[in-house]
């Protein structure tokens, strides 16, 4: 049974969809910035507890994702700008509160912003969807200056009635339908909004924390990803997702292999580095005009 958000179209037959200036890839790197509740159960663990026991507070597996924040992200950050990439964060929004200098160096490099939840909790664990993507999206206006333009549920995780809230509420596009090589058209009850591919596969949670891959998956997987997409581009534009989260990125025996990746993908004529605003932009006109 086809779901009730998309309209089935295949990739072949399609009109071509052409980038600017000849470029057959849009890469864009997100960078999942996540606020873990110490009182909480873990998000997700790399240490299980002795005889199987689910403890709170959780110390290790908390303190894992603290290396992120403290140490990880700026290793993160310190590739990306050797590279000249404008990274495009999904964020919890308490990350605003409780780590305002992560926040203040994203806004000082013209990082794109996304809505990710206020804390790192699925939407359907939360009691009042709306109020949490209402919260997000005020406290991110309020601590960058600009309202998110675009969203990613918690754990990709969306109800029923995600969707049309979401446009309710402004927002442009959506990442959690990982469903195509190109954006396409999300429905919903009013306004308009769009799904940007994003990855489940050149992501450091699938290759480590799920797949349990050597550091280096990310490279070989990550070129392989690349040249498919490239050649197929040469007939109509694809675009090419990196997710990363700072607490498995940013370790020091892994990130090197981001560095060499985008060191490959650029190395390529052709390809355009983005934001997921600036997809969306380049996708409204092309299909719009």
């Amino acid at each position: 049974m086809t779901d009730p958000r998309t309209e089935y179209s295949p990739i072949a037959g399609r009109k071509p969809l052409k980038l600017p200036d000849g470029a057959r890839v849009g890469v864009w790197v997100i960078v999942n910035v996540e606020n873990w509740d110490i009182n909480g159960t873990m998000p997700r663990t790399i240490l299980p507890t002795p005889q199987g026991a689910t403890v709170i507070p959780d110390i290790p597996n908390y303190a894992w994702h603290e290396y992120g924040m403290r140490v990880g992200f700026w290793r993160v950050k310190e590739v990306l700008d050797s590279h000249g990439v404008r990274g495009t964060v999904s964020l919890n929004a308490s990350v605003c509160i409780d780590y305002p200098q992560i926040v203040e160096a994203m806004v000082k490099a013209r990082w794109e912003i996304m809505g990710h939840g206020f804390v790192q909790r699925p939407l359907p664990l939360e009691d009042d969807e709306r109020e949490v993507i209402r919260r997000t999206i005020d406290t991110i206006k309020e601590h960058t200056g600009s309202a998110p333009r675009g969203w990613m549920g918690p754990g990709l995780a969306e109800t029923f009635d995600t969707p049309d809230i979401l446009a309710e509420h402004g927002i442009e596009y959506v990442c959690d339908w990982v469903a195509d090589d190109q954006p396409f058209p999300l429905k919903v009850k009013s306004g308009r909004l769009i799904s940007i591919p994003y990855t489940v596969e050149i992501s450091d949670i699938t290759l480590w924390a799920v797949q349990s891959h050597r550091a280096s998956e990310l490279l070989e997987r990550g070129k392989e990803q690349f040249d498919t997409l490239y050649r197929e581009g040469a007939e109509s534009a694809r675009f090419m997702a990196i997710a990363l989260h700072p607490y498995l990125i940013g370790v020091p025996h892994r990130i090197g292999y981001l560095d060499k990746l985008l060191g490959y993908i650029r190395s390529h004529d052709h390809v355009m580095m983005m934001t997921g605003g600036e997809i969306l932009d380049w996708y409204d006109a092309a299909t719009q005009a």
